[in-house]
């Protein structure tokens, strides 16, 4: 349920809004109060969110947050005022392991999922301290707690989000920058999780089934990250939250 005025007079970042758990975020932020800089790599999914959204302060960035002018981008549209970041967008690696891993995967699922929020969380910081301080959540996976949920690049670019999230966390707590992960297991969005690899299958996905976990609605997850990204989680700074229904007991 949306807290009525939470996010009013603040400006936040939302990556990846297009679509799925990006999406889902902007439009509670945006319900909030918040004053939204929001970026998706298909032009079309931001000029049918800003529709939605006609209360909204909505300013939209499309492009790829792996090239280093849509974060200029990005920041730029802040207008020097910025009081939150959410690195939601993501992409999967078709479940590859290693030995079947090709270079081009690597670089693009780690230039996607590690170096853009490195980039956005790294442009971010000096308007976050003139700020007084301010919350970045980074989207990390079941996948950041484990080996045996996804493909070697997807795996290791996440289990990096964590590490990323955690230094952040401890370099800036000091300054007001609080930074927290979210670890979804499975959502129900349309990132492209299709299997390039029948080896990795036969390992993978009869542990799943056998775990049985749940594929919940973007919007669970909206509720984690705006959660993080206000005041309400003022003494949460360097947590990895998982959001997975439980998965990560298992």
């Amino acid at each position: 349920m949306s807290t009525e005025g939470r996010f009013a007079g603040k400006t936040i970042i939302v990556t990846g809004a297009g679509s799925g758990i990006g999406r889902a975020t902007a439009v509670r932020l945006a319900e909030e109060g918040a004053r939204l800089v929001v970026s998706d790599v298909v032009a079309g999914r931001l000029d049918e969110l800003k529709a939605a959204l006609p209360g909204a302060d909505v300013r939209t960035v499309a492009g790829d947050v792996s090239n280093p002018r849509t974060v200029e981008g990005i920041a730029d549209a802040c207008g020097g005022e910025l009081h939150g970041l959410a690195n939601i967008a993501g992409i999967m690696d078709g479940f590859l392991p290693v030995g079947e891993l090709d270079d081009e995967t690597w670089e693009r699922v780690m230039g996607v999922n590690v170096t853009a929020p490195m980039r956005l969380t790294r442009a971010a910081l000096p308007f976050l301290i003139e700020a007084g301080g301010g919350s970045i959540v980074n989207v990390a996976s079941e996948a950041a707690l484990r080996g045996s949920s996804a493909g070697a690049a997807y795996t290791a670019s996440k289990h990096a989000v964590i590490g990323l999230t955690k230094n952040t966390a401890f370099m800036y707590g000091p300054q007001g920058v609080r930074v927290n992960a979210v670890a979804p297991g499975a959502v129900a969005t349309n990132i492209e999780a299709g299997i390039r690899s029948e080896f990795a299958a036969g390992r993978i996905f009869p542990l799943m089934k056998a775990i049985g976990s749940p594929v919940a609605d973007p919007q669970r997850l909206a509720a984690a990250i705006t959660w993080l990204l206000s005041d309400d989680s003022l003494n949460v700074n360097g947590a990895i939250l998982p959001s997975d229904g439980g998965w990560s007991a298992a």
